[in-house]
């Protein structure tokens, strides 16, 4: 090795402990909690050959040292009415309304708990400021159409949002 590669090699390294180090840093000196806004699709037409749709929010927000970096993921859970997450499902009593949440407007990735074919989302928060800082990620829902088997009803579902932060 050259001069040149040792020091690059020992630079690569500081970085990498220096960021080891803020991230334990976090565990002892910051705090991070989640709020959510739930994706509410009001009325559905199961005769429709429109899927129906609608967004809710995951919020996250941190605080501590100030140009701390915050890594977290955000994942979330198959529900409290379905066996797995490709459909969740809605309840109305016995009766289910299969629907799914999505990662972004597109509806191609469900967001999940990194299951399944599914994904968490992970980002970051820069502390840049006295306080909290906070970062909001959409969650996208969708009601696939067609489900004509469906009866007239209120239907619900409990998600988990679990936030991990390092």
């Amino acid at each position: 090795m050259n001069g040149k590669t040792i020091i690059r090699a020992m630079l690569a390294l500081l970085l990498a402990l220096a960021a080891r180090s803020a991230f334990a840093l976090c565990v002892l000196t910051c705090s991070c909690s989640v709020s959510t806004t739930g994706v509410a699709f009001g009325g559905y037409n199961p005769l429709s050959a429109s899927a129906a749709t609608s967004s809710g929010n995951v919020r996250v927000t941190c605080g501590g040292v100030l140009g701390l970096l915050v890594p977290y993921d955000i994942a979330l859970s198959k529900g409290a009415n379905a066996p797995g997450f490709d459909p969740r499902q809605m309840a109305s009593g016995s009766r289910r309304l299969s629907y799914n949440l999505y990662t972004s407007g597109s509806h191609a990735t469900i967001w999940g708990d990194g299951s399944g074919g599914t994904q968490i989302v992970s980002s970051s928060i820069l502390l840049s400021v006295l306080g909290n800082v906070s970062q909001d990620h959409p969650v996208h829902g969708r009601i696939p159409a067609r489900q004509a088997g469906v009866a007239p009803g209120t239907y619900t579902d409990t998600i988990q949002v679990t936030l991990t932060y390092y």
